[in-house]
């Protein structure tokens, strides 16, 4: 059975930083593009980033790019969003995401808030 597990999430300041982690079991992740995906309060899923399974090719959203940086270790089975100088508007739910259609399994999310 597939598990993500994200954590990571918190409280933050405009222009600060938070790393979020997604521990995954249940497959071969290190076979697995990966993906994080955000979803704000009344709004639908957006995608966030995505790297492939050997995590040498990286893929930004507008809106991050520049300031997330996604990256994964295989040998822990885990994928990682590093996000600096954070927004207002980066507040929602974050959840990794096998896969990058779209359609891939997602964990329980973890909750991010930008605000003074």
């Amino acid at each position: 059975e597939v598990q993500l597990v994200e954590s990571g999430g918190g409280l933050v300041q405009p222009g600060g930083s938070l790393r979020l982690s997604c521990a995954a079991s249940g497959f071969r992740f290190g076979s697995y593009d990966m993906s994080w995906v955000r979803q704000a309060p009344g709004k639908g899923p957006v995608w966030v980033s995505s790297i492939n399974s050997a995590g040498d090719s990286t893929y930004y959203a507008d809106s991050v790019k520049g300031r997330f940086t996604i990256s994964r270790d295989n040998a822990k089975n885990t994928l990682y969003l590093q996000m600096n100088s954070l927004k207002p508007e980066d507040t929602a739910v974050y959840y990794c995401e096998t896969g990058s259609s779209g359609r891939g399994t997602r964990g329980q999310g973890t909750q991010v808030t930008v605000s003074s």
